[in-house]
């Protein structure tokens, strides 16, 4: 993997780039905000980790910035605040996963090596040469492109893509927030479950309406993808 890590205490950069050496994990690390977007811009990365707080451009700004230009690369925030407005507005502003500092380098890799699994991953069904179907969806794992009535929907993060493919392979069936953490995000979240909900709320703009929202709340439960209209469930 090649990571871009957008970090301005050098400490913390010495101790990624440890483990990443470890790991086999190629790191570039930047301690400026302006600066590590446009090193971004000017690389290509199978990963970025930002922090939150740095000079010159806040971490939540480069993020929003790589996904309003179109980028679809996993990004990961690193940050101090912990209160859950703070981490929410992250996830909303596009960050596949968060961790908190101060934070364990194990639980850091477990994030990225979870990441590394789904970049790899073939085992996911192919329906009509690679493109799952459903009744509205047409979704290729192989391109990563998802059309909903034949209309290309093009603003979907990687965890929203996965997130939808998921739900997509599995019509109907109602899934816990824990269950959804496991299976999508590929590792133990913790009891965190907020990211599932933001998650679903960003899908659910993107790609629902009031009527036929595709991802539904069971109260008590958790979530279920279905493409039934609210109000005609026959």
């Amino acid at each position: 993997m090649n990571v871009l890590v957008i970090e301005d205490n050098e400490s913390v950069c010495s101790m990624i780039d440890m483990f990443f050496s470890k790991e086999g994990i190629k790191g570039t690390y930047i301690h400026d905000g302006l600066e590590g977007l446009n090193t971004f811009k000017s690389g290509e990365w199978d990963l970025v980790i930002i922090d939150w707080m740095l000079p010159s451009m806040d971490g939540v700004m480069i993020c929003r910035k790589i996904r309003e230009e179109g980028y679809s690369v996993p990004i990961i925030m690193l940050t101090a605040k912990d209160t859950e407005s703070d981490q929410v507005l992250g996830l909303e502003m596009g960050a596949d996963d968060y961790v908190t500092k101060p934070f364990s380098p194990l639980a850091l890799m477990a994030r990225i090596k979870a990441i590394s699994r789904r970049m790899q991953s073939n085992d996911l069904v192919k329906v009509d040469k690679g493109m799952l179907q459903t009744k509205h969806f047409k979704i290729s794992k192989d391109t990563r492109e998802v059309f909903l009535d034949d209309q290309q929907v093009l603003n979907l993060t990687p965890k929203e893509f996965e997130l939808l493919y998921y739900f997509a392979q599995h019509p109907k069936q109602v899934f816990t927030r824990e269950q959804l953490l496991e299976r999508v995000w590929g590792y133990q979240f913790y009891g965190d479950e907020r990211t599932v909900d933001v998650h679903i709320k960003r899908l659910r703009k993107k790609i629902g309406t009031d009527s036929q929202p595709f991802f539904h709340t069971v109260w008590g439960v958790g979530y279920k993808f279905d493409e039934v209209v609210q109000g005609n469930e026959n």
